[in-house]
């Protein structure tokens, strides 16, 4: 769900501002880690948060005015804010490494990944796929998940999109209601 795959697609500012689009590093990761030694949690959300600054740091509080009616949806829009605050710090080792692997040097779609000495090769995997991604993601661009297809040899492979964004997958009432029901039939498709 929600999977990226390609880093290096030319979509999402989180791709371009890390530089896997440029051709050239614009975020110096070293200088970050080096200064900062551990990344604070609410870093990596402000950066989130400046991806998309009308709709997240504005609008969702004009839209609170429809729902002012209801506690229940009042209380789930502030169970959801806290959950979004509550960031852990980073260790700034992996988070070092994270932005260099994925999104500098798309060691992955470039078979050059690895998790302790084995190396992780996409067209390794054979067994059914299927491949879940929102519409609207802003962390993760379309383009960066659908781009799986490119890189396995599955012939059983399926694609199911959700019109909504990163966390709308998660937390939507409608895909609440129908990702269970997608899930369960393309296993019962395969029994």
């Amino acid at each position: 769900m929600i999977t990226p795959v390609d880093f290096h697609v030319n979509d999402g500012l989180l791709n371009i501002w890390s530089g896997s689009t440029l051709g050239y590093q614009a975020l110096d990761i070293d200088v970050i880690v080096d200064t900062l030694g551990n990344i604070p949690g609410n870093l990596p959300n402000y950066v989130f948060l400046m991806l998309k600054p009308f709709q997240l740091g504005i609008k969702k509080y004009i839209d609170l005015l429809e729902i002012v009616e209801s506690e229940e949806k009042q209380l789930k829009f502030l169970r959801m804010g806290k959950w979004i605050f509550d960031n852990p710090d980073q260790a700034g080792e992996t988070f070092r490494q994270f932005i260099k692997d994925f999104y500098q040097r798309s060691k992955l779609i470039q078979g050059e990944l690895k998790i302790g000495k084995q190396r992780v090769n996409l067209a390794n995997i054979q067994i059914p796929i299927l491949n879940i991604y929102a519409e609207q993601d802003h962390l993760v661009p379309s383009a960066s998940s659908l781009a799986l297809d490119k890189y396995i040899p599955s012939v059983d492979y399926k694609v199911h999109s959700f019109p909504v964004g990163h966390i709308g997958i998660y937390v939507s009432a409608k895909v609440q209601r129908d990702l269970p029901l997608t899930i369960g039939n393309c296993l019962k498709m395969r029994m």
